[in-house]
């Protein structure tokens, strides 16, 4: 994720799901800093910048799937198979990346291995977070059987 998750409710919300996460498999959220001063800065510019930051954290083997207004939409259980797919391909490391508000650079977008929307609409990418934690988490209960999704 770029940036610090700014607003109280949504840092309690993932903290919860993060906390569940757990009882599945690894896990673990890695921030990038912010940019400071970026008043001036074309959003382009922000992008690029942003997207040295995110390439950064990759090695050659790793998974990296953009969360993207233009990905693929999976429903909950969709999701579920294509996780169990990457979990199956006993992949090193796989990512799962929230840009920040101008999205990504066309770097990160040849990087990724994958592009996965959550949804027609537009979030914030603060809200994205959450969301997004919450449905892997939904996943994982559905790979186990587990109540938690209603079909």
């Amino acid at each position: 994720m770029v940036g610090k998750t700014q607003i109280k409710y949504l840092q309690e919300g993932i903290a919860v799901y993060q906390k569940r996460l757990k009882h599945y498999h690894s896990f673990e959220i890695r921030v990038i800093p912010a940019l400071k001063k970026t008043k001036n800065l074309s959003s382009a510019l922000i992008q690029n910048k942003e997207g040295e930051l995110i390439l950064q954290q990759f090695s050659t083997g790793d998974f990296v799937v953009l969360l993207d207004e233009a990905g693929k939409s999976l429903t909950s259980m969709g999701f579920a198979d294509y996780l169990q797919s990457l979990l199956n391909r006993h992949i090193r490391h796989l990512y799962f990346v929230v840009g920040g508000a101008y999205g990504f650079s066309d770097e990160v977008y040849e990087r990724a291995n994958a592009k996965l929307s959550l949804s027609a609409m537009t979030f914030s990418h603060q809200m994205v977070r959450l969301i997004f934690v919450e449905q892997l988490y939904r996943a994982f209960t559905i790979l186990k059987g587990e109540s938690y999704h209603h079909e």
